[in-house]
């Protein structure tokens, strides 16, 4: 039996960036094979170069035995590859069947018009044959995220494909769509499709593939197969040293309440509600978790808290103050810490070099400002201090941010906002887009912080860092807390059934404690 797919010494350079490196890698028929590695390390730009994003500037792509050039997507679908984008490329408004069928429509009167018998019926087929259970005329708008990441797939097989690429796919899902998705290759795989399946988690990987390679810094460091590897040994792969990956943590002891959300409502520009009649209160000495899938209101709450937006409803205290109507600029004076969920819009200024990031919400204060002028020396140090610190690379304070990978403006971010010796620290995936290292190290931090008896607001899409992290755990869905759990006694399975809106039996409440 051939080998689905073959990359050959596939390198691709940009300007100043080799993103992949002389990179080999093997897809065998009917498996899934995992490609692990924290982002930055080159994973979507070499599946890009295989789905003919991306021309390579060295090596060949091999299909089914025979060598293939790629000048469009086009060409790789021909090929049998298609890929499921991280973000769903589906219209809203239209059914599931047009949606799968749109650019290739079956056709009736001569060409005229599309055939939307046809196209139901053929759609119903397809989907009966994988067991995916989706009904071709629901509106996409109308259906879960987990239907609609079938869909997007369903859209492939239609065009023939036999290599799915799949980026990210767990990224918005909960643990029992997760759980559906995997049903879902293992039916594709018996019926012969080879999967690639692009991830940065571990035991994610573990979980979904036959084999596993490793990119690091554009290279493959290593290909095993599942059961011959640990978790451990993966990680070593993935950052070239060995890594602690369970946090451990002392039991809290909290203190006097930090802060105090209480019924917050927040409505968006559409006059649509995001957040409703929502309560939160930290303590002292305790991380307070967030979780939900995410759009389910965790950002709209998150920018009420650290004054990025106002609320319609509600109240806003943080060490005893009432700062419903405070600016973010007065938060931070008195003592509020934010890392943000997206580092570029408000973490940074991209084109601004490190010296100068650094700065950003301290540049009215002391130390780094006298008489209304800025100490530029005593602001570098304080610069390549959080480099030294958080291990930034290059370690370069005159480099700039947008020259920076994503994991290391990541660590950047976290380093600034932890040295502002703050009463509380808001935490919006605080661990997104750095190596299971980095990783290691912010959670560190983060429980020093705590230990310090600062109160920590964790807000993460990775449900094992904030179950790991978090002396109580709320989990938010369609703008309203569920619950609030001990995340040491909570099992995945509850918080799945919590994140998709109900309420599973008999799970132990904290609501309304510590308050």
């Amino acid at each position: 039996m051939s080998r689905a797919v073959h990359l050959d010494g596939i390198t691709k350079r940009f300007p100043g960036v080799v993103a992949n490196d002389n990179v080999d890698l093997t897809i065998e028929p009917g498996s899934v094979h995992a490609l692990l590695g924290e982002n930055g390390a080159g994973k979507t730009t070499l599946m890009n170069v295989l789905y003919g994003l991306y021309e390579p500037t060295e090596g060949r792509v091999v299909v089914d035995g025979q060598p293939r050039e790629f000048d469009s997507p086009r060409d790789a679908i021909e090929s049998g590859i298609g890929m499921i984008h991280q973000h769903f490329m589906l219209v809203d408004t239209l059914s599931i069947a047009e949606n799968i069928v749109l650019g290739n429509e079956p056709r009736k009167w001569g060409g005229l018009a599309m055939d939307r018998d046809r196209a139901v019926r053929e759609v119903r087929e397809l989907s009966d044959q994988y067991g995916f259970d989706v009904d071709p005329n629901a509106l996409v708008e109308d259906v879960s995220v987990g239907v609609q990441q079938r869909v997007e797939i369903l859209k492939a097989l239609y065009r023939g494909a036999d290599v799915l690429i799949l980026d990210e796919p767990t990224a918005v899902l909960t643990p029992q769509e997760i759980e559906d998705l995997l049903t879902v290759l293992d039916e594709l795989t018996a019926q012969g499709k080879s999967i690639i399946f692009i991830t940065h988690k571990l035991g994610e990987a573990m979980d979904a593939a036959d084999q596993i390679t490793v990119l690091r810094d554009g290279k493959n460091v290593g290909s095993v197969d599942t059961e011959g590897t640990t978790r451990e040994e993966l990680a070593e792969l993935m950052v070239g040293r060995e890594v602690l990956l369970e946090t451990e943590k002392e039991p809290a002891d909290p203190g006097d309440v930090m802060l105090n959300v209480s019924g917050l409502r927040i409505t968006d520009e559409r006059g649509v509600e995001q957040v409703s009649g929502v309560d939160v209160v930290a303590r002292e000495g305790e991380v307070f978790g967030i979780a939900g899938v995410d759009g389910n209101g965790q950002s709209e709450l998150i920018e009420a808290i650290t004054g990025l937006d106002s609320p319609d409803e509600g109240a806003i205290s943080f060490n005893g103050r009432d700062i419903t109507g405070m600016s973010r600029r007065d938060r931070i004076d008195a003592g509020m810490a934010y890392v943000p969920e997206d580092r570029h819009e408000q973490g940074l200024v991209m084109e601004f070099d490190l010296v100068e990031n650094g700065l950003l919400g301290s540049q009215h204060s002391e130390p780094f400002t006298h008489d209304g002028r800025i100490d530029w020396d005593g602001t570098r140090a304080h610069a390549e201090d959080i480099i030294e610190q958080y291990d930034v690379r290059p370690p370069d304070a005159d480099a700039s941010a947008e020259s920076l990978s994503g994991g290391n403006q990541q660590k950047f971010i976290v380093g600034r906002e932890f040295a502002r010796d703050p009463s509380l620290v808001v935490a919006a995936h605080p661990t997104r887009g750095v190596d299971v290292g980095s990783i290691e190290f912010i959670h560190d931090r983060l429980l020093d912080l705590r230990a310090e008896g600062k109160a920590i607001v964790l807000i993460s899409s990775k449900l094992d860092e904030v179950q790991q992290l978090s002396d109580r755990l709320a989990v938010m869905y369609e703008g309203e807390i569920m619950d609030v759990v001990d995340p040491d006694r909570v099992t995945e399975e509850e918080l799945g059934l919590l994140m998709a809106g109900e309420h599973p039996a008999d799970t132990p409440s904290l609501r309304g404690e510590a308050q």
